[in-house]
């Protein structure tokens, strides 16, 4: 790299969207596993192939949270032949995410490391909420326009996510612990459907739709929208016995309550017309359709085609077209938090040329740099809690806040860099799980201590390199005698890298020592 000022450029845009790419989404629900793949015609996904694995992960929690070993199976199966269908796609264009099993599952990571093997790419477990954000995403694209408020409900296998929003765009969003397989489980565990266990199950969903009621209640909303198969179950149901034309309703419910009542055992639900796989989980989401419909005032309740993995499409979509929703929420934690930006915006440009420097071009990928940028441009946001220790409380609202568009990876991974940046290293060593990480959290440091006093400055960054455990950065010897406090943090720098067991190697600070100047320290 030349010698001289830093230059502010773009480091996140991706290449323009090739017409016509094809994309795929990857859904790995609770009660089935789904890929969808579509392609891109400018704003518009159009269908190609789908796949549906019905492997029931949240039947395979066991009591202390884990998954067990036939779940497990199940599902790395249905990845497998998932895999098979997605073999030659680039990276970029499959987007896979895991939902509420997946995240309360105390052995997800061991799990997830399997699973990626088996399907080809990388596994994403998402939040509640923006699991509610892709479900909204989805359903709104496959619905005609409007501008009522629509609440929109989808009852999976281990959670319910309900939202409202205004055309494309969400305004309220919620994730709920109930879902269709695990209310099956645990109030129909017998097989048998009775009025006391239903009444049960009915009155848990209320219970927990309550907490919700304030905000999502009738008069917030002008329509009410099911999305994926719970809601097209029940809706078919209550069609194809003359309850109804292809809706939910008040009515409907209380006549399939009493058949499911007459029918009597979990088993014989299949008799009423619908699969088998669905049958078997049907109670539970019976239950909590018709807690919700009570507890909210809902009276009828419209079907819609989209689901969570098309609007993993459209996430995809807008990342392609250079609206990340990522993007959107840094600008917005930024503002929130009262980030100095023309700092951020230093900070952000030195990291990625250190980055570059160390790595080589070819060494930093799109995602890569996405996160180094992201980290950069939120890692002060904690002193708006306290300055001491701020980037503590930083990295725990990065760590734990709800970030739409981030999966709790890229989440963690933020909130680590920013965790990193300043302080001793010693805290952060037993969290790097990836030798990659410590040249970003190199730069990271070394961009924040360049810039300490806060105003601009032209650093002269000859160049850098990497090997092993061994880090590199060139600089001007006369530029650092001009500088004596930096050149006094970056000693305090090298020192600080050495306690992990990694040699930080800065040559013109030797060359001050040689020179002799009792002035440099």
């Amino acid at each position: 790299m030349a010698e001289g000022s830093v230059v502010a450029k773009s480091r996140t845009q991706s290449a323009a969207p090739v017409a016509h790419e094809v994309v795929a989404a990857v859904d790995l629900g609770s009660n089935s596993f789904r890929l969808q793949v579509g392609r891109v015609v400018e704003d518009q996904i159009y269908p190609l192939d789908s796949l549906r694995e019905v492997v029931r992960l949240a039947a395979g929690l066991s009591a202390d949270k884990r998954l067990d070993d036939a779940s497990q199976q199940r599902a790395l199966q249905a990845l497998k032949r998932f895999g098979e269908r997605l073999r030659g796609f680039p990276a970029t264009s499959v987007r896979a995410v895991g939902t509420n099993s997946l995240r309360v599952a105390k052995n997800s990571r061991d799990f997830l490391i399997r699973a990626e093997h088996a399907l080809g790419f990388p596994i994403e477990v998402v939040a509640g909420k923006e699991e509610a954000r892709l479900i909204y995403l989805g359903v709104s694209h496959s619905l005609p326009p409007t501008s009522e408020k629509r609440m929109v409900v989808d009852i999976g296998g281990g959670s319910t996510e309900f939202i409202i929003g205004a055309g494309y765009r969400p305004q309220k969003l919620e994730s709920l612990y109930m879902g269709c397989v695990s209310y099956t489980l645990k109030y129909f565990a017998d097989g048998r459907i009775t009025k006391g266990a239903l009444r049960a199950a009915e009155m848990a969903a209320r219970v927990e739709v309550q907490t919700i009621e304030n905000e999502f209640a009738r008069g917030h909303w002008q329509q009410a929208v099911g999305s994926s198969g719970t809601a097209r179950a029940l809706a078919d149901l209550i069609a194809a016995n003359g309850w109804g034309e292809g809706t939910v309703t008040v009515e409907g419910l209380d006549k399939l309550r009493a058949q499911l009542l007459k029918v009597g055992e979990v088993d014989r639900v299949s008799t009423l017309g619908l699969k088998a796989d669905r049958a078997q989980v049907l109670p539970g989401g019976f239950a909590i359709m018709a807690g919700l419909f009570a507890e909210l005032g809902v009276e009828e309740m419209v079907l819609a085609n989209g689901a969570m993995r098309q609007g993993i499409l459209y996430d995809m979509l807008g990342r392609l077209h250079h609206r990340d929703m990522r993007d959107t929420t840094v600008r917005q934690f930024a503002k929130r938090y009262h980030v100095d930006l023309p700092q951020a915006r230093r900070v952000e440009v030195l990291a990625a040329d250190l980055l570059e420097a160390l790595t080589g071009r070819k060494g930093v990928d799109e995602a890569t740099a996405h996160v180094l940028a992201w980290s950069a441009h939120l890692h002060e946001i904690g002193i708006s809690v306290a300055h001491t220790g701020y980037h503590k409380h930083s990295a725990y609202i990065l760590g734990n806040a709800d970030m739409p568009g981030f999966s709790r990876m890229e989440q963690a991974h933020v909130a680590l860099l920013v965790l990193a940046h300043r302080g001793t290293l010693e805290k952060v060593r037993p969290l790097v799980t990836a030798a990659t990480d410590w040249p970003l959290i190199l730069a990271l440091r070394l961009a924040c201590l360049f810039f300490r006093s806060r105003g601009a400055l032209d650093v002269p960054l000859a160049g850098a390199s990497h090997k092993d455990r061994r880090f590199e950065i060139r600089l001007s010897a006369p530029w650092l005698k001009r500088y004596p406090l930096t050149a006094a943090a970056l000693k305090s720098e090298i020192r600080e890298w050495k306690t992990i067991g990694f040699e930080l190697a800065i040559p013109a600070l030797d060359e001050l020592e040689i020179g002799a100047d009792p002035n440099v320290e």
